[in-house]
């Protein structure tokens, strides 16, 4: 028999709370596929993924504390799940799961050190650029929670969230990217929606927003504003070895 070929990533696992949506979540797996161009498969790290497209509706529970309960439930479930398959670094690919964030780790406060926060990373990001003032795009959920604002306070960072009059806005991008549904007119509602922000720079604080950005093609040249995706902020700390 040849030799067993050691992997210089078996101790470093990450895990992804998912299915918040499962788009959202297999376009994540793809974007850390490519963060590491590798020449041989096993030079990448291991990737464990909990795609629970099951857990109760993050929004609903904001708006109308919904099954809140079992969303920690669940959400807690798959935290620890992940853990007991060796992730080391874990992240809760959606914006609006992180206002649960802290009962989830009141269950499982052995995973703190190991959760990559996916709004923390922005801001960081954000301050590291030297800007002071975003403008944000998020569900209802996100957006009524004020858990932007809340963390990048201390950065000294501005957050100017979408208005309650653009929810329904928000919403029908967010459900086009769940259902594949993006359509050219709603590419061009979408750059001319990010253009008219009173900032210079956008969050995308939807782990479905990127994608759409993505869908933009040729489009993206016509973007005035810098864009923030959070997930791409966590994965930039993960690959730098800063969490």
């Amino acid at each position: 028999m040849g030799d067993v070929l050691s992997n210089k990533m078996d101790d470093y696992v990450i895990g992804i709370v998912g299915g918040m949506g499962s788009y959202a979540t297999v376009k994540f797996f793809e974007r850390i596929i490519d963060s590491y161009p590798v020449e041989r498969e096993w030079e990448r790290p291991r990737i464990v993924i909990d795609n629970k497209c099951t857990m109760p509706s993050r929004v609903r529970s904001i708006l109308y504390d919904e099954n809140t309960e079992l969303l920690i439930s669940e959400l807690t479930d798959s935290v620890r799940g992940l853990m007991d398959m060796g992730a080391t670094k874990i992240v809760l690919a959606c914006n609006t799961s992180h206002c649960f964030l802290p009962e989830v780790l009141k269950n499982v406060p052995e995973a703190e050190d190991k959760i990559v926060h996916i709004i923390t990373s922005c801001a960081e990001m954000i301050k590291r650029d030297g800007l002071n003032k975003v403008f944000l795009m998020a569900t209802e959920g996100t957006l009524l929670s004020k858990i932007y604002e809340n963390t990048f306070e201390p950065y000294g960072i501005e957050c100017v969230a979408a208005t309650e009059d653009d929810f329904p806005i928000m919403r029908e991008y967010i459900e086009a990217v769940k259902q594949k549904q993006i359509t050219d007119e709603m590419k061009d509602d979408f750059v001319n929606y990010i253009n008219n922000a009173e900032t210079d720079a956008v969050i995308l604080g939807c782990t479905e927003l990127p994608i759409l950005y993505a869908e933009l093609g040729d489009k993206k040249a016509e973007i005035t504003k810098k864009i923030y995706d959070p997930l791409d902020a966590a994965l930039l700390k993960i690959k730098n070895g800063t969490v």
